[in-house]
């Protein structure tokens, strides 16, 4: 049988209308299986909490299970390369943090690249952070610390999760704005840095500010500042970093990324589906808690704040010279 070219030409429009048939199908029916959030923290901690809410709330309005799947390990990037891998299709979600920018230029070898592997769906929380001091230290203001370090070059410790944590490069920025040189001593986590911080093992930290707020009431911790943008209304009387330190803001976050290539559509639900939650005065109040100050807006907003946060700490690690293999 001789096959025109009309007849080959009508056959392979055929075949592009049927796959762009399927492809408009598949992306109109989607969720029709269970939906994978990707997470890089352990169960049971104040984001894994606040994912399962989202989880829950995901799963009512889009008649579908959302299940938190933990991958915790090599500072998020056991969870990130498993997304990288996986289908885009919209049933494999990344939980992208504040980390993950990081570690584009903490780790020198890395099978993914966030910017490029990557498509930004929505952001979800920030925490911010407080500068703390154990309450021997001499200074009371972040001037007076300044001062301090300056006339003690090197004898200033700040604890830290652990090299490439958020504590960690906060200290380092403010290392680098301030002119200031400490002494980074990374523990297994915070929550061992916060106890040398209380027995003052450690002088300073730049520590999630939900952790350390009891303390500070209690007055077994001295606040400095915080290190957002602007004063924490609920600690009104503490100033910001950036007011002595011009510049200066540090927070942890994350939001929802999917693997690139995801189609436009499914993102754009899973966009709305966060900023309807975030929009939601007790999903409010549960992250207000947790410390948490919502991230609603687009993909492309959440994408800036990927790309920034990537360049900025990229600067900060290169300064520090830290590296992890």
């Amino acid at each position: 049988m001789k096959v025109t070219r009309r007849t080959l030409l009508g056959t392979i429009a055929a075949c592009l209308s049927a796959g762009s048939a399927f492809k408009a199908s598949a992306e109109g029916d989607w969720p029709s299986r269970v939906v994978r959030l990707v997470s890089p923290y352990g169960a049971g901690g104040a984001s894994d909490i606040s994912l399962r809410i989202l989880a829950e709330q995901f799963g009512r309005s889009l008649n579908q299970q959302f299940i938190v799947e933990n991958k915790p390990g090599a500072g998020g990037n056991i969870a990130a390369e498993s997304v990288a891998r996986a289908p885009a299709d919209g049933y494999t979600l990344l939980v992208i943090g504040a980390n993950n920018p990081i570690n584009s230029t903490l780790y020198e070898k890395l099978s993914f690249d966030l910017l490029r592997d990557f498509a930004p769906v929505a952001g979800i929380y920030r925490v911010y952070q407080v500068m703390d001091v154990n309450p021997s230290f001499p200074a009371k203001t972040v001037a007076e610390f300044i001062a301090y370090a300056k006339a003690h070059p090197g004898k200033v410790n700040f604890g830290s999760a652990g090299t490439g944590s958020v504590a960690h490069v906060s200290g380092e920025y403010f290392k680098m704005l301030a002119g200031v040189d400490m002494q980074h001593v990374p523990y297994r986590g915070a929550p061992l840095a916060l106890a040398d911080l209380l027995s003052g093992q450690v002088q300073v930290m730049f520590d999630n500010l939900p952790s350390s707020v009891g303390h500070i009431k209690g007055g077994k911790l001295r606040a400095l500042a915080v290190t957002s943008e602007q004063r924490e209304p609920s600690m009104p009387q503490v100033p910001a970093v950036g007011e002595t330190v011009a510049g200066y803001e540090a927070t942890a976050w994350f939001g929802i990324g999917m693997p690139k290539g995801t189609p436009r559509e499914i993102i754009d639900k899973v966009n709305a589906e966060v900023n309807r939650a975030l929009a939601d005065p007790a999903m409010r109040a549960r992250l207000a808690e947790l410390g948490g100050k919502p991230m609603p807006g687009t993909p492309e907003a959440f994408g800036k704040v990927i790309a920034s946060e990537t360049a900025k700490w990229g600067k900060v690690v290169t300064s520090s010279g830290a590296k992890v293999e």
